[in-house]
């Protein structure tokens, strides 16, 4: 287990497109690579992980991106991105990304980058808010994130261009 000083957490800015991407293309890759096809891989890692969807998604769709390295070393990181208001009226967040290098995996650092993504949405929700996220059904973090509190809201398959869909869960978690 993860000691908890040795995981340090960072907010990344655009000079950290470049670190993301390479931490993409081992985490994603590794997390898809029996659920996805080799096409839609490729065609999901341009779409979400190429320089200019990164540096899109941080100047003007309001993604916050946090790196965990551990003794300096990058070993996952998360995205969290303001959505407008749930159908309750809270404010609404949702939890883009959160990968772990497959050798940090079950660790404590998922967790971890999870948590620091909650208590920076806390903060800047200023009051109750809920967060949600897609999930690939398919994907085997869904007990992960059942075990840190978030439950399946609905399911859908969403149309990502090229022939593509998502196929997911969406889950979410209420955050005082």
């Amino acid at each position: 287990m993860l000691k908890e000083m040795e995981l340090t957490i960072r907010a990344a800015s655009v000079d950290d497109i470049g670190l993301i991407g390479q931490l993409a293309d081992v985490c994603f890759r590794h997390t898809y690579r029996y659920i996805l096809s080799a096409e839609q891989l490729e065609y999901m890692m341009d779409w979400m992980y190429s320089a200019e969807s990164l540096r899109r998604q941080m100047t003007t769709e309001g993604h916050v991106y946090f790196i965990g390295e551990v003794d300096g070393e990058p070993v996952g990181y998360v995205s969290v991105q303001p959505e407008g208001t749930a159908e309750d009226g809270l404010p609404l967040w949702h939890l883009q990304k959160i990968y772990v290098l497959p050798e940090r995996q079950a660790g404590g650092v998922g967790k971890r980058l999870f948590l620091h993504a909650l208590d920076h949405v806390r903060q800047m929700a200023g009051g109750p808010c809920r967060v949600e996220l897609n999930v690939n059904r398919n994907n085997k973090a869904l007990g992960f994130y059942e075990h840190l509190g978030m439950r399946k809201l609905r399911q859908g398959d969403f149309d990502i261009g090229n022939g593509y869909f998502m196929n997911d869960y969406i889950m979410g978690i209420e955050v005082e």
